[in-house]
């Protein structure tokens, strides 16, 4: 099929390359400085992402707490949990995405290992680390608010009274593929050449994505999307419910970030039809 023209007075894309697909078993990585620096940084970032957020969300239940004189239409509200949640991932993804991708979540890392842009080791170890700094992160919240924190629940991802099981399963996969659509199509380097008169930082359309999302699934899970996020705050919080709902918290997300690195990768960019038609081209000359 013919290439569209460009249309008059359009800018010039670049040239692209897209990067070759990771090896599924790299153990060289294991050798690698910069390997263990990005473990760092991922376990570093999810530990400050999981602190402002349940700190935001302790603090907001104690601003509305009537026993303490609160007003229930005051504080932060689900708004500004959304702007914390989202604003924390547009810093963090700024910071890090050159050392290691800014993921901080093991759904985006799973998303960009079905794609081929980490080897397995990386996505494992990447993982581990980021579910350590959730726990770290949500660690330090029960501390500074010592009693606080299990009375206003912790901060752990339950599905609320009222919805069922499947709802909340859905609403996690949805929420998540939104997140992890936006990942792909934000650091995508077709775009970055086609539109690169456009000076959007990738952090940002992320940092939005969670924020939206935060604002449709707060009511029904407390907004998951991120297994680290919900393992974190139910190994401190350590309540029979978040332990009932935690598998919600993985299969979602899971779900919606394989959905989403799918649609990206084989609908959106035509992989498969591109390397098959590489293929031929080798074949028959």
């Amino acid at each position: 099929m013919a290439r569209d023209p460009p249309e008059h007075g359009s800018f010039p894309a670049k040239d692209y390359h897209d990067p070759p697909p990771a090896p599924l078993f790299n153990l060289a990585e294991l050798g690698l400085w910069s390997f263990y620096r990005a473990l760092i940084a991922e376990f570093i970032a999810t530990l400050l992402l999981l602190y402002i957020i349940v700190m935001t969300i302790i603090g907001y239940s104690s601003e509305i707490d009537p026993t303490k004189g609160g007003d229930e239409c005051g504080g932060v509200g689900i708004l500004g949990i959304a702007w914390s949640a989202g604003g924390m991932v547009f810093v963090l993804v700024y910071c890090i995405a050159g050392i290691s991708g800014g993921h901080m979540n093991p759904a985006v890392t799973l998303a960009f290992f079905l794609a081929r842009k980490v080897s397995l080791v990386r996505a494992v170890f990447y993982m581990v680390a980021q579910c350590l700094g959730a726990i770290c992160g949500v660690g330090l919240v029960k501390a500074f608010h010592n009693g606080g924190y299990s009375l206003y629940g912790g901060g752990a991802n339950e599905v609320v009274e009222g919805y069922s099981k499947g709802v909340g399963l859905a609403a996690e996969v949805i929420g998540t593929f939104v997140l992890v659509y936006t990942v792909f199509s934000a650091t995508d380097p077709k775009r970055n050449a086609r539109d690169s008169h456009v000076p959007v930082l990738a952090p940002l359309p992320i940092g939005f994505a969670v924020f939206v999302v935060v604002l449709a699934t707060a009511p029904i899970t407390g907004t998951g999307i991120n297994p680290a996020r919900s393992l974190g705050a139910a190994v401190i919080y350590n309540k029979r419910k978040a332990w009932d709902d935690q598998w919600i918290f993985w299969v979602g997300p899971f779900i919606g970030a394989a959905i989403a690195s799918f649609y990206h990768q084989f609908i959106l960019r035509a992989t498969t039809i591109k390397a098959l038609g590489s293929f031929r081209s080798q074949i028959y000359g």
